[in-house]
């Protein structure tokens, strides 16, 4: 009772001295949330002098104190909040904010009022502290400051208005000062809080995290028009200053608005080093990271849950904003050697990394039991945070773990592999595990082990796959074949991690003969035609690399593809509609048959309207598609003036006379054009449509 007690004291202690150090409350609760923090640093008195005492407590008072315990985390969650939320956030959705706030202080109170005073070992000094500070929160109970009621309304009218003509300068001056978001810095650190603050609440946090960063857009790019300065000078901590915006040429210059693919969605500025999560979003590395590192295990833009922690360079996206940079007269941004350094250093505590040792001293028992058990701490260690990641390879785990995968204990499989996963999220690693013979125990687990194990050995094929070399060496160890059984018959996310390993393996010319032939075609057929399969995404983007491929190209047109390409084109989302393209246009490169279906199955129309409203790869994709059809229909017209004029009986002198005189007349007349010469007709229309 007494360790108990002590332990329950101390972790009130604790608990309050956690909240003393927050600091920095956001302006729209700055005042409410002080007055909470310094309320509840009146209590530790009490608690130390309950803790010091040998006195017992009352069984009342020990169950309030530790309903205490559970209000004063659910406080420290909430001035953390009013620390590092979002500022947009807590002005949109002050109801939500000053709700949980009334929850927290209710909770308190009734805690605090549980607590028998007078049959506690506390000083009168302390116990009139205490009343006090209960007596502020009956009074603070259910009564809120009065809110910025145009501030309120200026941000929902920004927050409602779909277009930036519609939107006021005024309104976004004085928003803007008032949430103070007048400096670049906090702009970006605003961006950051929205995500992560968005994801914790219980709002529909796809649809507000969107709206609520268009609006922080809205500012972020008012404050940058209004105050150009601010671009070269503060913008410079996070990217090179020729890469502000600013046409390092002439000052006087305007700056060139960014392309919204060109910005990352977390800090809104022009990407340095773009890579992809595995749900397909690109980020800058930095930004990505750093949201990872925090222990987000969801893409900050869709909300997905990720499948792997992965991140693979956007080359084709890198090299577009070069070219845009070029393009304007800005020097490129330049990529960071690396966002972290070349050779992390782990900063564990000496505790730490002894029971590091403790868990490998474990792994190498021949007690299964043991082995299990450490290989589960392992993964949970790794998964964890970069430091630990670090701690373990240097400790000599890697190849103690893939000598584990081939164990008959499944679970010590499972815990084997997903800690293998985990650590190749350090860039280090990767190298490492590959090293050490990884690969084949990889495959083994994906071929023979549990569900969840087969998952967790595609998710760590992908990310080591995310190296080039790797490409080579995953896809030489027999991989591919049962990560395309794994895409047929696994769960949703079995599916989703072996698309993802099959997309990244792929990229490699040499994988996509070995992915044809393992029969990954007619599974990512069925898979964009399954009703609610939720694989439309991944199939298309795996469709577009191997429809490159000889092989590919000669399987996918033998799938009756071109109409569920042609569907796709007319009906889908962006992404899917420009790999679709993409697919098209192999396909019908010297294949009239495949041009001809897709005209018969009126395509045109779906390509002008890709053409012009697509993304820049689907615009390129529709004109190359919409050229060869107007080649192709050309070569019809043709074909049927050669057959017309072919199957014509030559004409007596006298005849042709009077055929010439009547051809001469002929230009007076309506002219009845061919089916080709319609066709032809209607493109010419179409293409002049896209130029115009």
């Amino acid at each position: 009772m007494e360790e108990t007690k002590g332990a329950l004291l101390q972790e009130l202690i604790d608990t309050v001295s956690e909240i003393s150090s927050i600091s920095d409350y956001k302006c729209t609760v700055r005042k409410e949330y002080c007055n909470l923090a310094r309320r509840l640093k009146l209590l530790i008195p009490m608690f130390e002098e309950i803790r010091d005492s040998k006195e017992p407590i009352p069984e009342e008072s020990l169950k309030s104190l530790i309903s205490l315990k559970e209000a004063l985390q659910s406080a420290k969650e909430l001035l953390r909040f009013g620390s590092e939320g979002s500022k947009i956030f807590m002005v949109l959705e002050r109801e939500q904010v000053v709700s949980k706030f009334h929850k927290v202080t209710a909770c308190l109170e009734q805690a605090l009022s549980g607590i028998s005073f007078e049959k506690l070992d506390i000083s009168d000094e302390v116990k009139e502290q205490v009343e006090l500070v209960l007596a502020q929160f009956r009074r603070a109970k259910g009564r809120a400051d009065a809110t910025d009621v145009e501030l309120h309304e200026d941000l929902l009218s920004l927050y409602n208005k779909s277009t930036d003509a519609a939107t006021d300068p005024a309104v976004l001056r004085r928003s803007a000062d008032k949430l103070q978001l007048m400096q670049i810095d906090d702009l970006t650190q605003e961006s950051l809080a929205l995500h992560e603050m968005v994801t914790a609440s219980g709002a529909d946090p796809g649809k507000s995290i969107e709206k609520m960063s268009m609006l922080l857009k809205k500012i972020k790019d008012f404050v940058q028009t209004e105050n150009p300065d601010i671009t070269a000078s503060t913008r410079g901590k996070s990217l090179p200053s020729s890469c502000s915006g600013q046409i390092s040429t002439d000052g006087n210059h305007q700056s060139p608005v960014i392309p919204e693919d060109f910005r990352c969605p977390i800090s809104l500025e022009l990407m340095k080093d773009p890579v992809i999560v595995s749900t397909g979003q690109t980020y800058e590395r930095a930004c990505i990271e750093k949201w990872l590192d925090a222990g987000h295990g969801t893409c900050p833009k869709t909300q997905q849950t990720l499948s792997t922690l992965a991140l693979t360079p956007n080359y084709v996206l890198r090299s577009l904003i070069a070219q845009w940079c070029e393009a304007n007269g800005i020097e490129p941004p330049k990529r960071p050697s690396s966002s972290r350094p070349s050779k992390t250093a782990s900063s564990c505590s000496p505790a730490e990394l002894t029971n590091i040792e403790i868990l490998l001293h474990k792994l190498r028992s021949v007690s299964p039991e043991d082995q299990r058990t450490a290989a589960g701490e392992i993964r949970l260690l790794a998964k964890r945070n970069a430091d630990n990641r670090v701690a373990i390879a240097e400790a000599g785990a890697i190849p103690l773990l893939v000598n584990l995968l081939g164990t008959p204990d499944s679970r010590t499989q499972e815990h084997a592999v997903t800690a293998l996963l985990n650590l190749s999220i350090c860039e280090d690693n990767k190298s490492s595990i590959i090293n050490s013979g990884a690969v084949p125990g990889i495959v083994y687990v994906l071929k023979r082990g549990s569900m969840e194990a087969r998952e967790n050995a595609a998710a760590t094929l992908f990310s080591l796959s995310v190296v080039d070399e790797n490409k080579v060496t995953i896809g030489a160890s027999g991989a591919i074949p049962p990560l395309v059984t794994l895409l047929s018959e696994g769960t949703q996310r079995g599916k989703k991690d072996a698309a993802t390993a099959l997309f990244n393996l792929c990229i490699y010319q040499g994988n996509k003969g070995k992915a044809v032939r393992a029969g990954v075609v007619p599974t990512l057929m069925r898979l964009l035609t399954e009703p609610g399969g939720g694989m439309v995404d991944e199939a298309l983007a795996i469709l577009a690399i191997l429809a490159s491929h000889p092989e590919g190209k000669a399987t996918i047109g033998a799938s009756e593809a071109v109409p569920v390409l042609v569907e796709v084109i007319g009906n889908g989302s962006p992404r899917n509609r420009e790999n679709a393209a993409a697919v098209l246009v192999h396909l019908c490169a010297g294949d009239q048959h495949h041009l001809a279906q897709a005209q018969e199955l009126g395509v045109m129309g779906s390509l002008v309207d890709l053409a012009q409203n697509g993304t820049d790869r689907g615009k390129r994709k529709a004109a190359q598609l919409l050229e060869r059809m107007g080649r192709f229909i050309e070569q019809q017209q043709q074909q049927q003036h050669a057959l017309v004029q072919a199957e014509a009986p030559a004409p007596a002198p006298a005849q042709a006379q009077a055929q010439a005189q009547a051809h001469t007349h002929s230009h007076t007349h309506t002219h009845t054009h061919t089916p080709a010469e319609t066709h032809h007709t209607q493109l010419s229309t179409l293409m002049n449509a896209i130029d115009g």
